[in-house]
């Protein structure tokens, strides 16, 4: 599943191609038709993320959410659009710029009331700035849950997917499977730190870039595409720094990789 970075990613793309000017949205495979004719033919004032959730604000204060969620993706393409490949649920063409959207775990209309109702269940966004990691710090210190699940919680921490709460973790030295109790206000503070300088490189580059630079050699990455990583989809391969196999567990029904020498229980 898409982490923030990427919906966030998505959302500049989106304001810069779309807002200021008049969408025409369409839904050719017909699952989005009544929400598209709702917005068809408005001005975009502005598109945002909020963790993994992009929304699209219309002039008549009518919004449309997508969550991409396992298979949802965005394909883009100059105007004028050709006929639809596959089942392309939402389509957008603007001045110079279209895309097709296919697969989404969710895309739908919102009524303003119904995105604040999205927005106040979610947790606290490292990508943007109205971000507020102490609300976040007060759900992790009363739970007992490991931190390895409470970073993936979207009620506590919105955006962060399993491979920035793998490196993180393992960047602080702290085990998944730490409870939230005892998770002290200074290890908070630095792994918040940590996620804020992070995420804002995937927006940038498209690629989670975790590994630093005097750890950024050796075994290559899990794929061809993709930046090193220092335990994620690396089971039983050496840990990058002290050599020690990395693990894997599933830990609430996502698969977790961590170091047992440099992330002691």
């Amino acid at each position: 599943m898409p982490e923030g970075h990427t919906l966030h990613r998505l959302a500049n793309q989106h304001q810069r191609a779309f807002a200021g000017g008049v969408v025409r949205v369409s839904s050719p495979q017909g699952r989005f038709a009544d929400g598209a004719a709702l917005v068809d033919g408005q001005r975009l004032v502005r598109s945002e993320a909020h963790g993994k959730h992009l929304l699209h604000h219309y002039e008549s204060g009518l919004a449309v959410h997508v969550h991409l969620g396992l298979y949802g993706k965005f394909y883009d393409a100059e105007p004028p659009m050709g006929v639809p490949v596959g089942q392309v649920r939402m389509r957008m063409v603007g001045e110079g710029f279209g895309t097709d959207l296919r697969g989404p775990a969710a895309c739908e209309v919102l009524l303003p009331p119904e995105v604040e109702a999205l927005t106040d269940r979610l947790g606290a966004d490292p990508l943007r700035p109205d971000a507020d990691p102490d609300r976040a710090f007060a759900r992790i210190r009363r739970s007992r849950r490991p931190i390895g699940a409470l970073l993936m919680d979207q009620s506590v921490i919105a955006g962060v997917g399993n491979v920035y709460r793998a490196e993180v973790l393992f960047r602080h030295g702290i085990s998944p499977y730490r409870p939230g109790v005892d998770l002290s206000a200074e290890e908070w503070s630095a792994l918040w730190s940590d996620l804020v300088e992070l995420m804002p490189v995937g927006v940038a580059t498209g690629r989670m870039h975790v590994v630093r630079p005097e750890h950024d050699h050796g075994e290559p990455s899990y794929a061809p595409d993709r930046p090193r990583t220092y335990v994620y989809r690396r089971l039983g391969a050496g840990c990058r720094v002290c050599a020690e196999p990395v693990a894997h567990a599933v830990l609430e029904g996502r698969n977790l990789f961590w170091c047992p020498a440099c992330q002691p229980s």
